[in-house]
């Protein structure tokens, strides 16, 4: 990292002319400074990080950062992919004939940035955002489509089978009448099951193939891989997602979380992305009632699943734990499962799903539950993202305390995806810490997903967040990137103007020089 430089390494990188536009001292001095703060500066400055010397060592770390995301994206920009994409009258034709239902303005306008991507010779690396329910499947299925109709495969990496699964069956349906083939590929198929789809996806004979990281094994090749759309990207680690791509022609590349990304992280981690945001819900959505309620409330909770089942809706009851833990005082979805089933709700179909299940079991209990046959599921957080069923109507999350807010937004998420009114209980013990505290405040006053990830930001801060190894997210000195954005954007403006203005310049080429004789900038980006 730039600590490790000496001062002369650093006056020979960082040049003068950047110092004065910034108005930032030098850089001898801000070290000096920051350990022996000058009489005349305010103590006050010191305590927020404010100080001269602090400015200029935050911007700093920011600087190089964006400078050598800049870069890369120019590095991209100048790619050539192999796949040639057409998207005219007659592929816009054959998507509008599959899809389920008219898309929203904000799903129309990332549909429209995607087409523009993928018909430009440079491959398409573009993140999309979208609350969940936003609709941003669909949009990827568009996207898949196009590929398909110019000829290309096309590869769909999901976090969870369960999620694979879904993905699989609902693309199957669409594409039914298409002379489409959809095929699953995960871990879990018998041995013979899987050569047999490696062969045909090598041979060109699938055209989608939706899976898990049973993706990216070795024994994996396509014959014409020319799209890639990953779910819940910042759960998977850089190297598998380089993985995917690699398996194809310099595919384009699409990204996908339902975890709004705070602007301050999209600059940094994302930074070499495009973004794209769907920010509307689609019709007919209705708002989910978010209630806090402590152990001496569970009669009422008791009331709300017993009205919502006889009204015909179904409920999931989430439990942080699939077995009883000697070591944590917490209740397990095994045993409460058993306690549900049996005492509390013995006219009720109870039914239990959590990750340790075969994938045949999980298949039937998600298929018992989305048929409606099952009443109350009872789960772990396997079902955080992307489950869908729209006559669920209830989400009970017991322990909510344990939880962050992003993963409690997910859960919520489950429920308010069908007309009827929905609620999200959040059930919590006295042992609340103040931060436990804050959170469930923040989920009972808002729906706001964007809002809600930049609270989760400043609560559990960015390394927590996403995961340093997982997203490569950089680690600053000083630099804090909820409490400094107007000196991130100032420092990304500055690495922009070297980057476009003074290209050819002295200085950009020995920054250029200097960047890649270190390996300090290992971004979360596809590759």
């Amino acid at each position: 990292m730039l600590a490790n430089l000496d001062d002369k390494d650093i006056s020979e990188t960082l040049p003068e002319a950047l110092r004065e536009r910034s108005k930032l001292i030098d850089r001898s001095r801000a070290m000096r400074e920051i350990h022996f703060p000058p009489s005349e500066v305010s103590m006050n400055d010191y305590e927020l990080s404010r100080s001269p010397a602090h400015v200029r060592m935050i911007f700093e770390d920011f600087f190089w950062l964006t400078f050598a995301i800049g870069l890369r994206r120019g590095e991209r920009v100048k790619e050539s992919k192999d796949a040639k994409i057409r998207i005219d009258k007659s592929v816009k034709d054959s998507i509008s004939s599959v899809l389920p239902f008219k898309l929203t303005g904000a799903q129309r306008k990332v549909t429209a940035q995607i087409f523009n991507d993928m018909k430009s010779p440079a491959p398409m690396n573009r993140l999309l955002q979208g609350d969940v329910g936003s609709g941003k499947t669909i949009v990827a299925l568009i996207a898949m489509m196009a590929a398909m109709e110019n000829g290309y495969q096309t590869a769909l990496m999901a976090l969870t089978e369960i999620l694979a699964e879904q993905h699989a069956r609902n693309i199957k349906r669409l594409l039914a009448k298409t002379p489409y083939r959809v095929e699953l590929l995960t871990g879990s198929l018998r041995a013979a099951e899987k050569r047999r789809l490696q062969t045909a996806l090598k041979d060109g004979e699938i055209h989608a193939c939706v899976g898990t990281q049973a993706l990216i094994q070795e024994a994996v090749s396509f014959s014409k891989l020319g799209m890639v759309v990953i779910d819940e990207q910042h759960r998977f680690g850089v190297l598998q997602r380089a993985e995917l791509r690699d398996r194809g022609i310099k595919p384009d590349v699409l990204v996908m979380t339902a975890t709004p990304i705070p602007r301050s992280l999209a600059m940094t981690v994302y930074g070499d992305l495009d973004v794209s945001v769907i920010d509307e819900l689609p019709p007919g959505r209705t708002p989910i009632e978010t209630m806090v309620f402590g152990e001496d409330e569970r009669q009422e909770v008791k009331r709300l699943i017993s009205r919502e089942v006889k009204a015909g809706r179904q409920v999931y009851v989430v439990y942080p734990l699939v077995e009883e833990s000697e070591k944590m005082d917490l209740k397990d979805a095994t045993r409460r499962y058993e306690y549900l089933r049996d005492t509390v709700f013995p006219k009720f179909s109870v039914g239990l799903l959590h990750g340790k299940m075969k994938p045949a079991e999980k298949e039937n209990v998600m298929h018992a539950f989305a048929s409606g046959e099952t009443q109350i599921l009872v789960t772990t957080t396997v079902i955080e993202v992307g489950v869908d069923v729209p006559n669920a109507s209830v989400m009970i999350v017991e322990h909510a305390e344990r939880f962050g807010l992003s993963q409690l937004h997910q859960l919520r998420g489950r429920v308010g995806r069908g007309a009827e009114k929905s609620f999200c209980v959040l059930l919590t013990t006295d042992k609340k810490t103040v931060v436990a505290e804050e959170r469930l405040g923040i989920m009972a006053k808002t729906s706001n997903g964007f809002i809600i990830a930049e609270k989760d930001l400043e609560i559990r801060g960015p390394g927590e967040l996403l995961g340093t190894k997982q997203a490569g997210l950089p680690e600053f000195r000083i630099g804090n990137l909820v409490r400094d954005q107007s000196i991130l954007e100032q420092a990304r403006g500055e690495a922009d103007y070297y980057l476009s203005e003074k290209k050819s310049s002295a200085e950009t080429k020995r920054m250029i020089k200097y960047l890649g004789e270190t390996d300090r900038f290992g971004l979360a980006s596809i590759g």
